[in-house]
């Protein structure tokens, strides 16, 4: 009896123990991440405090994964907060961290509870508020009272820090990087969960954000998750140029409010003095002389000024301007000059450039008296970068005088000889009316264009040489007798067939030169490259292309030779005629596109543009869908899934499948058949490995790469709305809220769009007017100029026009000051008759 009264004594404790009860002392989010007590958001991170939480210390493993979902027990521990699993990241005795689910209320007493081995704790509240931001910015870098924010660059990975932060080696910020910052509880995404899954690919958070750094505004170029962390947020913040020096502070806003959890400081070495400018070359002029160069560092130099010194004859003269070339006046011919050039920034004068050494000369004449001449440069000196394919690809603003007597038209002929013996044409211009005495830039709609050496397609082609040295771009300007006639249509009219027109017909010619040395090659960059190189896809028209450095302007008239208007059964009977995109007016594509923080919906007008230079719109009628409807649903669209628009213009609405039967179907799994306003190419309906393509929910596209496109995101065409996309992923060009600019409409739609049938455009070949014909079962009313109306019983019609040049545009361009550009509208029926006036517009 006593053994067993010994045996029960000792056996009782260990039936009766228990697990202890987990106590929670307190909560607060992340410490490195500001560490806000008692108060969080869903999806981010709270650390528990208290006693008997668990019975081991780790962290998350890979193995307490389920794929890609994090675990909501780790070592028979568990809490819930407001009743829901959340997502276990750390266990200990005296700590736990947790994320917080993002599928719950928020509220000012929501309940926690942690479980540890079937004991829970009393739950204790915590404070869940929609957002609750902050950047990663740990206890060691504080210093005394300044807290640095945690702050990578991230072309080299190391920290941001002027050395004082421990364990750190100085190195500041500086204007331009791309540093990345990190943080916690900035809310929901545009797509997919926050909480409990290891990011894969770019997200993009829903609300907007900004920074600013010691008050200068800075860009942010990426604002979504990690790719493979979980719940944590990355921010690529490129450093504004006019950021001052020392440690600034760090200012944001989510969704317009102003961050004040945080006070954070960065560390920024400020803007240096710039350097002198590279590759100076000085060409002479007639009393002058044209300084050409390339800014410090390459591209274009935005926000400087630059200073030329020319001294010589026991005199400096100086000359200031914004960009390469700058032209120097008031030198004497035969003199020699050393010319330097300087940089002015916002934070002073840089050093000169070595000099170098020029002797202006007066120029040459034929004697008679007829001249040309141009405000960019004077005849022997330097075409501007800004008129080549290196800057914008712009033609250069003439004028001319002392015009021979007799003179019934112009053509315009820019040539070069690039090496071979060979002449080159880039502008092909002819039908130029009598009474014209100046183009200005970009001046592409007053005659008629032919198509340049570097074809296909009417297009201007801008100076691109790719050998060494100077060439010579001679413009020349011929008197005509009489109207220049070709048998070829316009789209096929190349310079030796006007050079052969015109050789019977010239009164005289006046001759400008101007020489080009290539200095930056912005226009042969890879990035620029490849987008010229997706334009050769198109075998019927083409764009042109120039790249600046941050910009490839596509140029094109923005119509194509590819059947247009087949098959249209809605409309409002707007035709399609050439518009002016190129040059400067070229669709502005980024060269280095970036993800935007917040992607742009694009309600209204051009997205993108073709590879042959046809814009392309989202798939709404002007307005958007749910205004106007879904342009191909309302049968306004032709067989190519274009139309013409307000302006008269020609856009897609859809997959340019007309362009795309150029090249084999698989073609287009590889290569741009567009490119969107934010620099990311549009492919066709596949991957690059033949399959579907995956489209995301955002923007109808996705991030795999492809090899002639610019990683980070790539758009798809499908044969479901919306089509290409109705928004933008990336930071758009100026073009998407600028575009009104680049349309000039000739009239009011004459109708409210109508049901027709049996529509088509061609061109009668006996007077070269193009016939827009359709049939209507029903009556329907026109206008020609808003206040006049004409009833049309349901029949067939015929819209022919036609572009007025040469000197029947003379009349015309004199009742319509300031217009460039006329055409003759003929309204027809079914016999012939005329049912309406005939009319002419001009823009």
């Amino acid at each position: 009896m006593k053994l067993l009264l010994v045996a029960l004594a000792l056996l009782t404790p260990l039936f009766s123990q228990t697990t202890p009860k987990p106590v929670v002392n307190a909560m607060s989010t992340a410490g490195g991440f500001g560490g806000y007590a008692g108060a969080s958001a869903p999806g981010s991170y709270v650390e528990i405090f208290g006693t008997n939480l668990a019975g081991s210390s780790r962290g998350w493993a890979t193995s307490d994964f389920n794929g890609s979902t994090a675990p909501t027990t780790i070592d028979g521990v568990t809490v819930t907060v407001n009743g829901t699993a959340a997502f276990i990241n750390y266990v200990s005795p005296g700590q736990v961290n947790i994320e917080v689910p993002d599928n719950i209320a928020t509220g000012s007493a929501v309940p926690v509870v942690v479980s540890f081995q079937g004991q829970s704790s009393t739950p204790a509240t915590l404070t869940l508020n929609p957002t609750q931001p902050g950047f990663l910015a740990p206890p060691s870098f504080k210093v005394g009272a300044t807290q640095y924010i945690a702050a990578i660059h991230g072309a080299t990975g190391g920290v941001v820090s002027s050395g004082n932060i421990p364990g750190t080696q100085a190195n500041p910020a500086v204007g331009g990087e791309t540093l990345i910052f990190y943080g916690i509880g900035f809310g929901p995404l545009r797509q997919g969960p926050v909480a409990g899954q290891i990011a894969s690919g770019q997200t993009a958070i829903a609300n907007t954000f900004t920074v600013s750094i010691g008050g200068a505004a800075a860009t942010v170029a990426y604002a979504g998750l990690v790719p493979g962390l979980v719940g944590v947020y990355q921010f690529n913040v490129v450093v504004p140029q006019n950021a001052p020096a020392g440690d600034q502070a760090i200012t944001t806003a989510l969704a317009g409010r102003a961050n004040t959890l945080q006070t954070l400081s960065l560390s920024v070495r400020g803007p240096a003095l710039p350097g002198p400018p590279q590759n100076v070359i000085a060409t002479p002029g007639d009393g002058s002389a044209s300084i050409s160069f390339t800014p410090q560092g390459g591209g274009s130099g935005q926000g400087n000024r630059y200073t030329v010194s020319c001294t010589g004859g026991g005199s400096t003269i100086t000359a200031t301007g914004t960009a390469s070339p700058i032209v120097v006046t008031g030198l004497t011919n035969g003199i020699t000059y050393n010319c330097m050039i300087a940089t002015v920034s916002a934070n002073g004068t840089g050093n000169p450039s070595p000099a170098v050494a020029v002797t202006p000369a007066a120029g040459t004449s034929d004697g008679t008296g007829f001249t040309l001449a141009s405000s960019a440069g004077v005849n022997g000196g330097t075409l501007p970068v800004d008129y080549t394919c290196d800057g914008t690809g712009s033609t250069i603003p003439l004028s001319w005088s002392n015009v021979p007597a007799g003179t019934r038209e112009f053509a315009l002929l820019m040539t070069t000889l690039p090496g071979d013996g060979t002449t080159k044409w880039n502008w092909v211009l002819y039908r130029i009316p009598a009474n014209i005495r100046s183009l200005a830039k970009d001046s592409f709609l007053i005659g008629t264009l032919g198509v340049g050496s570097d074809g296909p397609g009417t297009v201007y082609n801008p100076p691109c040489s790719q050998g060494p040295g100077t060439k010579i771009y001679t413009y020349t300007l011929y008197a005509l007798s009489d109207a220049l006639t070709l048998s070829a249509p316009s789209a096929q009219v190349n310079g030796q067939m006007v050079t052969d027109a015109i050789s019977s017909l010239k009164l005289g010619s006046a001759v400008l030169n101007l020489g080009a040395a290539r200095t930056n090659n912005t226009g042969s960059s890879p990035e620029c490259a490849r987008i010229i190189s997706s334009t050769r896809a198109s075998k019927l028209g083409t764009a042109s292309v120039s790249c600046d450095g941050t910009y490839a302007y596509v140029g094109s008239i923005g119509i194509t030779t590819q059947p247009m208007m087949n098959g249209i059964t809605s409309t409002n009977l707007q035709i399609p005629i050439p518009q002016n995109f190129q040059g400067a007016n070229g669709w502005k594509i980024p060269l280095n596109p970036a993800i935007a923080a917040k992607p742009t919906d694009v309600v209204d007008g051009p997205l993108g543009v073709a590879i042959n230079g046809v814009p392309i719109f989202n798939p709404c009628t002007q307005g958007g869908c749910v205004t106007g409807g879904d342009t191909k649903a309302l049968g306004q669209l032709d067989t190519c899934n274009g139309h013409a628009g307000r302006a008269d213009d020609y856009h897609y609405h859809a997959a340019p499948t007309c362009m795309m039967a150029d090249q084999t179907a698989n073609y287009w799994d590889t290569h741009p058949l567009g490119w969107a306003l934010d620099g990311f190419a549009i492919f066709g309906y596949r991957d690059a490995d033949g399959t579907t393509a995956a489209r995301d929910t955002i923007c109808g596209g996705n991030t795999r790469q492809v090899s002639n496109a610019p990683a980070g995101y790539a758009y798809h065409v499908t044969d479901s709305s919306p089509y290409v996309t109705s928004c933008l992923i990336g930071t758009p060009s100026p073009d998407l809220a600028n575009q009104a600019s680049k349309y000039h409409p000739l009239r009011q739609p004459p109708v409210r769009p109508f049901n027709n049938s049996n529509m088509t455009l061609t061109t009668d070949a006996a007077d070269g007017y193009q016939v827009l014909q359709f049939t209507s079962s029903n009556t329907f009313q026109t206008n020609e100029t808003g206040s006049d109306n004409y009833t049309n019983p349901p029949g067939t019609y015929k819209i022919r026009y036609k572009q007025v040049t040469g000197a029947d545009l003379i009349p015309l361009l004199a009742q319509k000051p300031g217009a460039t550009a006329c055409w003759n509208f003929q309204f027809l029926n079914s016999s012939g008759a005329t049912t309406q006036p005939t009319v002419s517009y001009c823009k």
